[in-house]
């Protein structure tokens, strides 16, 4: 194995398989030691996953924290202690008849800036284990409220007792919770039929591979020519470029000086690049010296 392949390869998970278990067939076709992912998706989610690639592995929380779009199906009618299908039914109610328009006047209360309850079983941390774990002891699990957005909540169709959502949101948004919040409002309850995620960030998965359909003896050349290069994977981040030796000092840990007036504090991330190589990510500080740059990760 080796880990001279660094960088970002999109994926379109398949339905069954966990984020983990297409990471690990991933590296098993390009025999890489280290890989990860920038955002999970459940086991029966299917859609984009971004899968990281040796150093590509420390541009995690930046991925992670882009928006994020999904197509998802709700049923109406149905509660599970999951808040999707794969869970048991905990209370079934009766869906009255109801029309598109009045749907989507429900769904629009869920637009913007709001706080989310994240599902018991999710993998959030409480007493220093996973949530779902103490759900699935049946350890009462009560997780702290926390701050979403949803930029865009549009209702596709109506087919009773199913309803199709397209949703937008802010990283760290449960499409679970969302699915039975718009169900507890429409005075029926419901739970997540289906999702897929469509975009992450500025990735979409219309560029994404499916894993599974390779061809077992190209499989390792096709997934290289997909790979996007470290230097690509942050396409709006703003990108200054270096000389080879202001590269080497800055992966001794040295930042080079920032030019007045170039940036303001608080930009983040700032990619720094020598040629066709991502050196480092930084961040601009003010110091007494007037704005600089404090190096956030370095990749050698």
């Amino acid at each position: 194995m080796t880990d001279e392949i660094a960088g970002v390869l999109l994926v379109d998970k398949e339905e069954g398989e966990s984020s983990f278990g297409s990471v690990k067939r991933v590296r098993r076709i390009l025999g890489v030691k280290k890989a990860g992912h920038a955002g999970t998706l459940d086991p029966f989610a299917t859609g984009l996953l971004i899968v990281l690639l040796g150093q590509g592995t420390k541009l995690s929380p930046y991925l992670m924290a882009g928006r994020k779009r999904y197509l998802a199906t709700v049923r109406l009618g149905s509660e599970t202690d999951t808040m999707d299908l794969t869970g048991r039914v905990i209370r079934e109610r009766t869906v009255k008849p109801m029309t598109l328009d009045q749907v989507r006047e429900k769904a629009r209360a869920f637009e913007g800036e709001q706080e989310q309850v994240p599902p018991a079983f999710s993998a959030v941390k409480l007493q220093g284990k996973r949530a779902y774990e103490l759900a699935r002891q049946g350890v009462r699990v009560d997780l702290e409220p926390r701050k979403v957005t949803v930029y865009r909540l549009e209702v596709l169709s109506l087919d009773l007792p199913d309803l199709t959502l397209s949703v937008e949101c802010s990283g760290g948004t449960y499409i679970r919770s969302l699915a039975a919040d718009l169900g507890e409002a429409l005075e029926t309850g419901a739970h997540l039929r289906a999702l897929r995620r469509l975009a992450s960030g500025p990735f979409t998965v219309e560029g994404a591979v499916r894993v599974g359909e390779l061809d077992r003896e190209a499989a390792a050349a096709g997934l290289r020519k997909r790979i996007i290069p470290l230097k690509e994977a942050l396409p709006d981040a703003w990108e200054r470029s270096v000389d080879e030796e202001t590269a080497q000092r800055i992966r001794d840990g040295c930042p080079p000086k920032l030019e007045e007036g170039t940036l303001s504090p608080g930009e983040s991330p700032v990619k720094l690049v020598a040629g066709t190589d991502l050196v480092a990510l930084a961040e601009v500080v003010e110091s007494p010296e007037g704005p600089g740059l404090r190096l956030l990760r370095v990749f050698h």
